[in-house]
């Protein structure tokens, strides 16, 4: 059985956090994302009046807001620069598909906690994702994790992976840790499911945190990004001030701050474990 093609649309639903440990601490928040097939990125937003790509607009796509080589020149669009990550690994031919599930600019302001990439073979089944994530010092790491479930198996049934963890995000959380990510590609709905690990002194792991974003799919129309810009003002921006304001509650509830590691502001990783 093929499984089916996703298609570019509207991902509106509800974020969930939760911390365990060394302090409970849970957050919701709601928001909107966008996918977008990158083969047909100008086609698809020529039809958007209020969706631009690489200018001002009330919504926009920016090429720099996403990728590799994030503090590097820029070299060719969105599109060619993750396919060059992704096929120096086996994990893109010229007859697959690259989507990307993100947030996009708000009157000019962005910022992705964590954005998304799914690479569709021709028969519809899943090659890869790519777990494109940013912490607020700048910094950008790329989890690139095959997908090796077969084509039958993949319909209706969540995708697991899993990767160390290589980026400093919260300033509260140690880098000894491990992801275990579950998601179900972006179809009539899209669903995913972040675990962070830590292994402890016995060998065993203690779950830390805990992050879903689970959302249904609209058009991609002028009336629903207005509809949600009016009903998600300045989301981007809210999003930004909602970690820190989350982190001035935890300093209050007693959390330590961890120190920075040296970082690259644009990396990535290729090792992946999935069951």
């Amino acid at each position: 059985m093929a499984a089916p093609h996703i298609e570019t649309g509207l991902y509106v639903g509800d974020v969930m956090h939760q911390r365990f440990a060394p302090k409970q601490h849970r957050l919701n928040y709601r928001i909107f994302q966008v996918l977008l097939d990158l083969d047909r990125l100008d086609d698809d937003l020529k039809q958007i009046k209020c969706l631009s790509r690489n200018r001002f607009n009330l919504f926009g796509f920016y090429d720099r807001d996403h990728g590799p080589d994030k503090a590097a020149a820029h070299t060719g669009t969105l599109k060619d620069r993750m396919i060059r990550l992704l096929a120096g690994h086996g994990l893109y031919v010229n007859s697959d598909r690259l989507f990307l599930l993100a947030m996009p600019r708000i009157l000019g302001f962005v910022f992705n906690p964590i954005s998304l990439y799914f690479v569709q073979a021709s028969d519809g089944a899943m090659k890869a994702v790519v777990y494109e994530v940013n912490n607020t010092f700048g910094d950008r790491h790329s989890y690139v994790l095959p997908v090796r479930q077969s084509v039958s198996n993949q319909t209706h049934r969540p995708i697991h992976q899993a990767a160390d963890k290589r980026l400093h995000v919260s300033p509260f959380m140690d880098m000894d840790m491990a992801y275990d990510f579950e998601l179900i590609p972006p179809e009539d709905t899209f669903m995913l499911n972040i675990r962070l690990k830590q292994q402890t002194d016995g060998g065993s792991f203690r779950d830390m945190l805990f992050a879903g974003f689970t959302a249904k799919r609209e058009a991609l129309r002028d009336s629903a990004l207005l509809r949600l810009f009016f009903a998600m003002p300045l989301m981007t921006l809210k999003v930004v001030w909602g970690i820190h304001w989350e982190a001035a509650i935890l300093l209050f509830k007693g959390m330590r701050l961890r120190p920075k590691p040296p970082t690259e502001k644009s990396s990535a990783s290729f090792k992946s474990i999935t069951r």
